[in-house]
């Protein structure tokens, strides 16, 4: 396929590349970054759409796609997809959707999850939303860029996916956090502990895959001191993103709004925006009940 890609940041740059690896034709743009080896250079984000089957972007937040989607959407011809990763608001996705229909466009919003590595190994999972169709015509693009792809219902269910995903991961990383620096004040070994808590009730991919405890488990960011996986800056935008959608819908989230509430302090406060989201148990285990 003939595929611009806009946005090539620390996740569009790998997953362009894995697209030019596998021998389409990958036209890139971005503000900032250099495009990958193998995908070409365009001037502008409209110049990377114009006569692209398909177009990827990979942007930071709502108010961004949708000043891109205004600057490629006149660029790009009828039929064509607009295949929106970015992870942002349910309402700038379902937005964007709209108004590429209205150009007859094909939108897919298909947020990832699996952080760089998994972008740059080609082992992302993709939660898309959009019409059966136009997945049909981007699931070969899935398959080199990830793992797993599920089509989660029309335009939007992609994002409310990922945001509820988050939500999920958010909260368990905080209680898996909790949860060693409570061992450390009992006096619990960290591997006794790791031992018990993976093989009984309380297994967890936070705690399995991704062990916040370093030299416990398999080797996570914790190993590596905590440099990002994922940053904690990125956990608590798409906290944000869950609790917005939870006030519009009236749906009661306490556990995800106290997750919030702790990743805010953490990054915002604390200076933890850049460490990854795991960073919180050395945090943890620094403060006392009081603080």
């Amino acid at each position: 396929m003939k595929i611009g890609f806009i946005g090539l940041g620390n996740m569009g740059a790998p997953m362009a590349a894995n697209l030019a690896k596998a021998g389409h034709e990958v036209t890139g743009f971005d503000l900032v970054s250099d495009p990958p080896a193998g995908v070409a250079r365009a001037d502008s984000a409209a110049a990377a759409a114009t006569g692209a089957e398909v177009v990827v972007t990979m942007l930071p937040d709502g108010a961004i796609l949708r000043a891109v989607a205004d600057a490629i959407h006149p660029a790009m011809a009828p039929g064509a997809v607009h295949l929106d990763c970015s992870t942002v608001d349910v309402d700038s996705a379902r937005d964007v959707a709209r108004r590429a229909e209205e150009r007859g466009l094909r939108p897919m919003d298909a947020p990832v999850s699996g952080g760089v590595g998994g972008a740059q190994a080609g082992t992302l999972t993709f939660m898309a939303g959009g019409a059966p169709e136009t997945y049909a015509i981007v699931a070969p693009l899935f398959d080199i860029m990830g793992k797993k792809a599920v089509l989660c219902g029309g335009p939007g269910a992609g994002q409310s996916a990922k945001i509820c995903n988050n939500m999920i991961l958010g909260a368990t990383m905080l209680a898996t956090c909790e949860a060693f620096a409570l061992a450390d004040k009992l006096g619990l070994d960290r591997q006794a502990m790791f031992d018990v808590v993976s093989t009984s009730s309380g297994y967890s991919w936070t705690m399995n895959a991704y062990c916040p405890a370093p030299g416990v488990g398999p080797q996570s960011p914790a190993d590596n001191g905590y440099e990002p996986g994922f940053a904690a800056g990125l956990m608590l935008k798409d906290l944000r993103l869950a609790q917005a959608a939870a006030e519009a819908t009236g749906a009661a989230t306490p556990i995800g709004a106290a997750a919030t509430a702790e990743y805010a302090r953490f990054a915002e406060e604390e200076g933890g925006a850049g460490r990854d989201f795991s960073a919180v148990l050395p945090w943890l285990s620094g403060r006392s009940r009081s603080e």
